[in-house]
């Protein structure tokens, strides 16, 4: 196989690894240098690199080159050096790959539309903000043109990414007019599921306000069964993956990583007959994922909604929603166990472990059926606080 890399300024200038101080000359120490900075050799690819008129060959490049020429090409796409022209969304977006390339940071002025009584974000806002951030880390690396984070390879084979886990723990919500960076970052996961993660800072403050995690895994379009990503497929996404996993939140306080027992009847409080509507389906057709924290919302009994907000949200997907089914809610309450509470703890954000009475948490379980044969949705675990006495500018609309 052949990579030509046309433009070797960038990848050379902005490698933390002193790449620009190397000599073109010297192929052998040029290619030590990005795999070293990229991931571990592999003696896959014999790849010739050109620079002007000058070539240089290497014996052994590392599929973690190909990463470095997708990056490449994507940074010059954003900045138009590649002479192509950007769109207006794309010019007016206020998002950019970090300078590893291996991450995307997207900045978001919270609106009048996207706060709840308090003058505050509600989680669907949070969750629909993490969508679009991942959807434009995809674009922005010249995918998602069949479908949300589709390659060439993927489209073909008639393939989509669907989510199968989301788990988000809100530290503080924004307010409105309050602008927020939103990080992110794949990884892939091998042939069976993959992983997207995400950082939420308050730009004012630069402190952590909230971070999150999420498995997606492939789906036949045709055949509605879940497949392995081919050797191809898997190729394409992992030039931009991270080598070394790069946690969002701390190992031993992932609540992600947690069981969710199915809610039997009968269940504590339930709102039946709910019905999506045209606004709530995706590009794919089906109910978007966002709608199902929607419902979950639904079924939680009002004194909770008046004293508490959601801490954390974690849902499991196990069957996809149509615009014609009818949906229960199902929710019952579960002892709030874990005492490891996140809590800002300066402004790094990470969690910090105290010990709080279980009148200010509270924990539910969650279960999204279809109303006709009962058939799983999905199930789900939140846990609320209980809210703070908060002063907000007072906009006038």
């Amino acid at each position: 196989m052949m990579l030509k890399l046309t433009s070797l300024s960038w990848s050379l200038t902005s490698l933390p690894c002193n790449a620009a101080t190397l000599d073109i000359s010297s192929p052998k120490a040029l290619i030590k240098k990005q795999c070293r900075f990229l991931g571990s050799a592999s003696p896959r690819l014999t790849t010739s690199i050109s620079r002007h008129n000058a070539v240089v060959s290497g014996e052994e490049y590392s599929s973690a080159s190909s990463s470095a020429l997708i990056v490449t090409e994507a940074k010059e796409k954003e900045d138009g050096s590649d002479g192509s022209k950007k769109s207006l969304g794309d010019q007016l977006r206020l998002g950019s790959l970090t300078e590893d390339g291996l991450s995307y940071k997207e900045k978001f002025i919270v609106r009048c539309y996207e706060v709840g009584i308090n003058k505050t974000a509600i989680v669907e806002t949070i969750a629909k903000l993490l969508q679009e951030v991942a959807c434009n880390h995809f674009r922005i690396l010249g995918f998602s043109t069949g479908g949300f984070a589709t390659t060439t390879t993927v489209t073909k084979s008639n393939l989509t990414w669907v989510i199968a886990r989301m788990h988000i723990d809100i530290y503080k919500y924004p307010a409105w007019s309050d602008v927020v960076e939103i990080e992110t970052w794949y990884e892939g996961r091998g042939p069976i599921w993959g992983g997207r993660y995400w950082i939420l800072k308050d730009c004012a403050t630069s402190e952590v306000i909230g971070r999150a995690t999420s498995k997606w895994v492939i789906m036949n379009q045709h055949t509605k069964r879940l497949e392995k990503i081919s050797d191809d497929a898997l190729e394409e996404y992992l030039a931009f993956s991270r080598r070394e996993s790069r946690l969002a939140l701390p190992e031993e306080q992932n609540g992600s990583l947690m069981k969710i027992a199915k809610l039997e009847n009968p269940a504590e409080y339930s709102r039946q007959g709910l019905m999506p509507t045209r606004a709530d389906l995706d590009m794919n057709q089906h109910v978007n994922n966002v709608t199902h924290i929607s419902w979950v919302l639904e079924g939680m009994p009002q004194e909770i909604i008046d004293t508490h907000e959601i801490k954390t949200i974690t849902l499991d997907y196990r069957r996809e929603c149509r615009h014609d089914d009818v949906v229960d809610s199902l929710t019952s309450s579960e002892p709030f166990e874990d005492t490891q509470v996140s809590e800002l703890n300066g402004s790094n954000g990470l969690a910090a472990a105290t010990t709080k009475g279980s009148e200010e948490f509270r924990q539910f379980l969650h279960l999204l059926r279809l109303s006709g044969n009962g058939h799983e949705i999905s199930r789900g675990r939140t846990k609320w606080r209980k809210k703070q006495s908060k002063i907000y500018p007072n906009h006038s609309v």
